[in-house]
């Protein structure tokens, strides 16, 4: 595995954009200057009137965020971006074809939007115009079948994440209900873009709750969270196919309280792997990533100051980790030690109401 980053130069300033619920303090998305000498952020701007935009995704040109409308009946919003001010415009939105949306992935092309209703259990495909705008969404997807072992959360099926292939050559969503990650081919430009691959998905132990997946850097291995087991299963990845050679608990040895798990994520240079945990753990894991295998080790626990972080992020840079504490209305940062990939606290907090997405992008 390499841990060269991208020769292409890192911006200085970053935005750091922020996806809530609005059932508290917060009327929608809000937009932070962050400055990576100091780990500080500053408030640059917000757009109300936005109901629940619970995860979000910044177009690759920076021009456009698309963000879900976490609802009984669904929608999905545009808004145009201005990175230098922070300023946001809101362009339109369309229904998501489901119930509780919540997550939305863009192809590199920004021509097809990726929608998981959570409620519903389907995946949506929208196009994306030339202007940014939504368009209907053109087709859904759902597996009918299977339930799992919890009566509670595993009546049906729960869509929790849709993300392309790092290739783009197919879609995964991970099904939290049918403990699945489901494998879909993606053939832009078709009537029916995406169909079932073979094989049409992968199982994961019954009653782990398959929630967010990322690749490591050189795209071989995928790391798979799941909410319910408060693991981290290893996969190496193909094609299109996926083969378990581990799993890593983020529980302490003798824990039996409440957990669920939420965000994971890769350090910039991929030698690092974060995951958060709530209820009762309300922390983020530190694993180190061995650079042939992909395999995982335990580095370190830290506690997030909060309730509940729902998600995190680390700037471009490496150098420091933003932990979005839902529960407890505030985010936090944290220093990450670049030899050891343990997160230092900053004293850095801002408060903030309910926040569930962070992402980073350029304010260049």
């Amino acid at each position: 595995m390499s841990t060269a980053q991208s020769k292409k130069p890192i911006p200085k300033t970053f935005d750091l954009v922020v996806g809530t619920y609005t059932t508290g303090t917060s009327k929608g998305i809000m937009v932070y200057r962050f400055y990576t000498q100091s780990g500080k952020l500053a408030y640059l701007s917000q757009i109300d009137g936005v109901t629940n935009p619970s995860y979000l995704q910044v177009s690759k040109n920076n021009k456009f965020i698309y963000a879900v409308n976490e609802l009984p009946k669904g929608e999905v919003s545009a808004f145009a971006f201005e990175p230098k001010t922070g300023k946001i415009d809101f362009i339109n939105k369309q229904s998501s074809l489901g119930a509780d949306p919540c997550y939305i992935a863009v192809d590199k092309a920004q021509k097809n939007a990726f929608i998981a209703n959570y409620s519903s259990g389907q995946v949506t495909v929208m196009p994306i115009n030339k202007d940014g705008s939504l368009g209907n969404g053109i087709e859904t997807v759902r597996n009918e079948e299977g339930k799992g072992p919890n009566k509670e959360r595993q009546e049906g099926p729960h869509a929790h994440m849709s993300i392309l292939s790092p290739d783009e050559k197919f879609l995964f969503y991970n099904d939290l209900g049918t403990d699945r990650i489901n494998i879909y081919r993606f053939r832009p430009g078709k009537d029916s873009p995406i169909t079932p691959a073979n094989p049409a998905f992968v199982s994961v132990t019954p009653g782990s709750g398959p929630r967010h997946l990322e690749y490591s850097l050189d795209k071989k291995q995928a790391y798979l969270v799941t909410e319910m087991g408060s693991n981290i299963f290893v996969f190496d990845y193909d094609n299109g196919k996926f083969k378990q050679k581990q799993v890593v608990t983020l529980l302490p040895d003798g824990f039996t309280g409440q957990t669920a798990a939420a965000a994971i994520h890769l350090s910039p240079d991929g030698r690092f792997l974060y995951a958060s945990n709530r209820l009762d753990t309300n922390d983020i894991s530190c694993f180190a990533v061995n650079q042939e295998t992909g395999e995982l080790t335990f580095v370190s626990r830290q506690s997030t100051y909060g309730k509940n972080p729902r998600d995190f992020a680390i700037d471009p840079t490496g150098n420091y980790l933003v932990v979005a504490n839902q529960g407890s209305d505030n985010m936090f940062v944290f220093k990450i030690d670049q030899n050891s990939g343990k997160l230092y606290q900053t004293g850095i907090k801002v408060d903030i109401g309910n926040p569930v997405c962070l992402k980073f992008t350029s304010a260049e």
